[in-house]
C-alpha cells in the first residue's frame, strides 16, 4: 500500500513532463513538415564515382598474388589516385 504514494507522484510528474515535451515540439515546429521526410527515402542517391577500366585494375591484382605489401602499398596509392579525381 506504501508503494502507492510513490507511484502516484511518478505518474504525474511523467505525464506533466511528456505534456511539456509535446507543447515543446509544437513550439519548435517539429510538426511543421509531415510529408517531405517520409518522401526523402524515394529520392536517387547520387551516382557513382566512374570506375577504374578494367585494364588499369589488372595489375593490381596480379601485384595482390604476388606480394602482399607490394599490394598494399598499391592499393594505397589508388586510393590516392581516386582522391585527386
Amino acid at each position: 500500500m506504501n508503494i502507492i504514494y510513490v507511484l502516484i507522484p511518478l505518474s504525474i510528474l511523467l505525464m506533466v513532463l511528456a505534456i511539456g515535451a509535446f507543447f515543446w515540439a509544437v513550439r519548435n515546429d517539429q510538426f511543421e513538415d509531415l510529408d517531405t521526410p517520409a518522401l526523402d527515402i524515394l529520392d536517387d542517391d547520387e551516382p557513382p564515382v566512374s570506375q577504374r577500366t578494367s585494364q588499369d585494375a589488372e595489375p593490381a591484382e596480379s601485384a595482390q598474388d604476388q606480394n602482399p605489401e607490394n599490394a598494399k602499398t598499391q592499393s594505397s596509392k589508388e586510393r590516392e589516385e581516386r582522391r585527386k579525381d
